[in-house]
């Protein structure tokens, strides 16, 4: 039997930046003052932006940015193969680059589905965000509808 254990490997990191074990975060960068929880995967190719805080049991998949001081609740999922053709997209080149601009929060549970969350942006615990969201305000339900300004 092999045993695979969690690591943070190949990661550019800033000042201040804490990852709490188990973690797995890989090929990605981490501004200053980034926090990671336990039980996360960060996949190559993300970056987080400065100041931002990742809780646990969260899974930020390639090719993920987050804007500065973005909040990530617990068990948030980002998915950048939508199964398009009915299956697995193993052409990476056909995943979504998502993009989160400045001051985003996801409530917990929140499962991410499209490429772009402006800034200042709330999305509520449960939410599925299906389309981009291009103007800053609170969201919720499934799939994510407006609700009201901030």
């Amino acid at each position: 039997m092999q045993i695979i254990e969690c690591s943070i490997r190949d990661v550019k990191a800033g000042q201040n930046v804490r990852v709490m074990m188990p973690s797995n975060v890989y090929g990605c960068t981490l501004g200053d003052e980034v926090f990671v929880g336990p039980f996360v995967e960060i996949q190559k190719g993300c970056i987080i932006g400065r100041g931002s805080k990742i809780q646990s049991h969260s899974f930020l998949c390639e090719n993920v940015t987050l804007g500065e001081n973005c909040f990530i609740g617990h068990g948030v999922t980002f998915a950048n193969d939508l199964f398009k053709s009915g299956t697995p997209d193993a052409n990476a080149e056909n995943w979504l680059r998502i993009v989160l601009g400045d001051n985003v929060t996801l409530g917990s549970g929140a499962t991410i589905l499209t490429d772009t969350i402006c800034s200042g942006v709330v999305i509520g615990a449960g939410s599925v965000v299906v389309k981009p969201i291009t103007l800053k305000g609170v969201y919720v339900g499934n799939p994510a509808r407006w609700v009201r300004e901030l």
